[in-house]
């Protein structure tokens, strides 16, 4: 009689499946995420700024403005401004006082956009550009004072490699700081930021930046995102102190923070 007790059962010798990650609604491999998300934004740099004021109806701007300023600009203070896209939060902090700045953005067509928008302004002494992903940082340890991360978190394939990097990156004393989309708190408000997200955003990108898919994955990966006790503790798992959010028109977007000491 043969003894077949250690003999590899069917589903330890099945070949290993691919590690998947959301994309929206929808899931793929790991590996995939990245182009796809650089097809995004490839698609929709020319008009994303346009774009972001007419589906915040400018909130956006107020949340950037509250973000830098708990970013504390300051002369002596480096930035790190990773997903900067079009600069706004580098701008924002030149413009409140800020040291010099690394604005980068994994994807060229949206650092493209924020360089012309940055030469149009005049600011050229204190900021670089470079086309970095954020989840493995080209920065040697504890180099720079902040980093930011607005709106681009969320298209990561691995975020906690992101909060992990930024820590990585900054010196004692340097804080992290992600501004972001997160989960609506005012349940009153809930059915009408779902009709907005995924029946008019949609709709507004294909008639204004000729794209609907892409929105409609912009909408979906705001709902895939981690809500805020969650990403809370991401930012502890990964080393950072003190952690803390505030959330900002009902939670439909949040300012989390953490601190290297």
């Amino acid at each position: 009689m043969t003894d077949n007790s250690f003999a590899p059962s069917p589903s330890s010798s099945a070949a290993p499946q691919a590690e998947e990650t959301d994309f929206g609604f929808r899931s793929v491999r790991k590996e995939e995420k990245k182009p796809l998300v650089r097809a995004v934004f490839d698609s929709v740099a020319g008009k994303y700024d346009v774009m972001n004021d007419l589906m915040s109806l400018g909130i956006h701007r107020i949340w950037k403005r509250i973000f830098v300023t708990e970013l504390g600009p300051q002369p002596g203070l480096s930035l790190l401004d990773l997903a900067g896209g079009t600069g706004d939060i580098s701008f924002g902090w030149l413009q409140g006082g800020g040291g010099p700045t690394i604005m980068t953005d994994i994807n060229s067509s949206m650092l493209s956009v924020g360089r012309d928008r940055a030469l149009s302004r005049g600011f050229v002494s204190d900021l670089s550009f470079a086309v970095v992903d954020a989840e493995a940082i080209p920065l040697k340890d504890m180099s720079v004072d902040r980093v930011s991360i607005a709106f681009g978190l969320r298209n990561c394939t691995d975020k906690m490699a992101v909060i992990r990097e930024a820590r990585r990156v900054l010196r004692p004393g340097g804080r992290f700081m992600c501004l972001e989309f997160s989960r609506v708190q005012v349940a009153a408000l809930a059915p009408v930021y779902d009709a907005w997200s995924f029946k008019v955003l949609p709709t507004m990108g294909s008639m204004v930046a000729g794209d609907r898919e892409s929105y409609q994955y912009l909408a979906e990966s705001i709902r895939t995102f981690p809500d805020q006790e969650t990403l809370a503790e991401m930012f502890r798992e990964a080393g950072l102190s003190h952690v803390r959010y505030q959330s900002l028109s009902g939670g439909i977007a949040a300012i989390h923070s953490g601190w290297r000491l």
